[in-house]
């Protein structure tokens, strides 16, 4: 893979794109799609707005009792090759995670570490980490020894060798995850490691773990509500960039704000969101569904209340 080839490691999740190394290249929302290169073509969710046709083309497809070999470790000669030049788009786990890791605020982490593309092709805005001003174009947190952020990693990293991705939404259907492996020419761990299965691979690399809190997300990104190319106007735009990336600024709407003398919260779950980023993660989720749906996802106190849904 020549130098200024870049890499993309999105996830594949339908909604936002539709493949992930986790979000981009190697990135991986997921689930994120499309860089230049693929370490990134990895298994995150995909940004809004690619074709799984697209994405799963000249790759190789995985079933979940197929093997692949990998394995990656400072022995080898490419180690962190990989980790320049790509496009990883990060997922709302990633983005708090790594702003608790470096101990910085959510929305300095967004303004100092991510940058947000624009495209027509977008239906949601999503994170995509902001690479080195060197030539190489390293991630700025990977250094000789490797990465140094490694326990928060995001999702595409993880994940890579082996992306995923998904259909875009369809009513009535639960759309199934199609798992596909990166085999860039750079990368000798594919010769090299043991034997994995997609299921063996998400268990060792920490991803089945982050699965049932970042569910409400895919939620939200595969919603059937997109189906036939719907947008979100700016101000929804607004809120599900700061309720999926900018945690504490959530955090500061549903204290400082009227918000809840409008909701109907239980008192042991307010206790909780004042300290538990996870808790509070999860319930951002929730006030989405409302928000931007119209569901009853949240409880009105009184009087009417305008669920923020668009025309």
């Amino acid at each position: 893979m020549s130098k200024n080839t870049k890499k993309d490691r999105s996830p594949g999740r339908a909604g936002r794109q539709n493949a992930r190394r986790g979000p981009t290249s190697r990135s991986g929302s997921g689930r994120a799609a499309g860089a230049k290169k693929s370490k990134g073509s990895s298994s995150k969710p995909a940004a809004a707005g690619v074709d799984v046709p697209d994405i799963l083309k000249g790759r190789k497809q995985l079933t979940a009792d197929e093997t692949f070999t990998f394995g990656c470790h400072a022995g080898l000669p490419c180690f962190t090759r990989c980790c320049a030049d790509i496009n990883i788009l990060l997922t709302p786990l990633d983005a708090l995670r790594l702003s608790r890791r470096l101990g910085i605020a959510t929305g300095e982490f967004i303004e100092r570490h991510t940058l947000t593309p624009i495209t027509k092709s977008l239906h949601l805005p999503v994170l995509m980490m902001k690479m080195g001003d060197d030539p190489g174009k390293r991630c700025p947190f990977v250094g000789e020894d490797g990465c140094s952020v490694y326990e928060a990693r995001p999702w595409s990293c993880r994940m890579y060798p082996v992306g995923m991705a998904l259909p875009p939404a369809r009513a009535g259907v639960d759309p199934k995850p199609v798992y596909f492996l990166f085999e860039d020419d750079f990368c000798e761990g594919r010769a090299t490691g043991q034997e994995w299965t997609i299921e063996s691979w998400r268990e060792s690399q920490g991803v089945r773990e982050r699965e049932e809190l970042e569910s409400g997300f895919q939620g939200i990104v595969s919603h059937p509500w997109f189906i036939g190319g719907r947008l979100l106007d700016p101000k929804r735009m607004e809120m599900f960039h700061m309720a999926c990336y900018d945690l504490d600024t959530f955090r500061r709407f549903v204290f400082s704000s009227s918000f809840l003398e409008r909701f109907d919260v239980e008192a042991d779950l307010i206790a909780r969101l004042r300290t538990d980023d996870e808790a509070l993660l999860s319930f951002a989720f929730r006030w989405l569904r409302f928000a931007l749906f119209g569901e009853p996802s949240l409880s009105v106190k009184s009087g009417p209340i305008k669920c923020g849904r668009n025309p």
